[in-house]
């Protein structure tokens, strides 16, 4: 895949990606709970039961909402797949059954990326908005569905901390984050990746806090800056108290004078459909694909 900013995001630095899905988590950050909250109870209007799903990176998507995607489903099989052995190590102590309880009944979770075309369910939770190359992350979620499977995500989108990026570009600054994708752009993607009749939703929800301090505070744990322009090396403390008297300007009277800023917050559904066997004067077809193909023809 060539490396086009039509095919990455263009304000991405993939090396600040690569090493933001590398960062260790104390815990997971609470707004990537809350949407993972959101988006499990959009879970109660999926028909079907998946009975093998995958969890893509729940460290950072949500350890709390992992337990409640699994409590839904209770007899599924569940693989945890994370992008660093530290973040696998936390996954595996946090959701692992205790070891006395599995001499009763064999766990249900396995830490390692599942057979290709073998989950029901993709579920990754605020995962898409930092990685370099989505278009690629979309095409590995697809192989690993089953015909007939689902992927559900959420991301952030491109009006997330727009009053931070104004206080910026009024001091001149650099971009505050990169950014983030459109909803009918992730779905033309989807679309691409092999997936059928995506379904998008999008809803903006307002943070505020009582001070620039407590604002910073939570803007490190809920991510980092990865624009490719970004500030180039640390800033100072003249830097900091100018940053935190223009966040000031951030007060919202409807708010009680607390500092407001937006999150828009993106939710997608879509299917993996059959596969059609490209017909050519020499045609190739995974054994996957066919085995799809031979089963859908013996049910038809």
């Amino acid at each position: 895949m060539s490396d086009t900013p039509a095919e990455r995001p263009p304000t991405l630095d993939p090396i600040a990606s690569a090493r933001w899905a590398q960062w260790p988590h104390a815990q997971s950050p609470w707004l990537n709970e809350e949407v993972g909250r959101r988006m499990e109870d959009r879970l109660q209007w999926i028909r079907l039961e998946p009975k093998r799903w995958v969890d893509w990176a729940p460290v950072s998507g949500g350890l709390n909402t992992h337990k409640a995607v699994r409590a839904r489903y209770p007899k599924a099989l569940c693989d945890v797949v994370e992008p660093s052995a530290e973040r696998a190590a936390r996954a595996k102590k946090e959701l692992q059954t205790p070891w006395w309880q599995r001499l009763a009944r064999p766990d249900r979770v396995s830490f390692s990326p599942p057979e290709l075309g073998t989950a029901e369910m993709v579920w990754a939770n605020m995962a898409l908005h930092t990685a370099a190359d989505p278009q690629a992350l979309l095409r590995e979620w697809h192989q690993m569905l089953a015909t007939d499977g689902f992927l559900m995500f959420s991301c952030l989108g491109p009006d997330t901390m727009r009053e931070l990026n104004a206080v910026y570009a009024q001091a001149g600054w650099p971009p505050a984050c990169h950014a983030f994708t459109d909803m009918h752009d992730w779905g033309d993607m989807l679309v691409q990746a092999g997936f059928a009749e995506p379904v998008m939703d999008m809803e903006r929800i307002t943070l505020t806090y009582d001070s620039p301090a407590s604002l910073l505070a939570e803007c490190r744990v809920l991510g980092r800056n990865l624009h490719r322009d970004r500030f180039a090396s640390l800033r100072g403390r003249a830097w900091r108290a100018q940053l935190e008297q223009m966040l000031l300007t951030l007060a919202q009277p409807m708010h009680d004078g607390r500092l407001a800023v937006t999150v828009e917050v993106i939710y997608g559904h879509a299917l993996k459909p059959l596969p059609r066997a490209k017909m050519t004067s020499q045609s190739t077809v995974t054994l996957q694909d066919m085995r799809s193909l031979l089963s859908q023809s013996k049910r038809d």
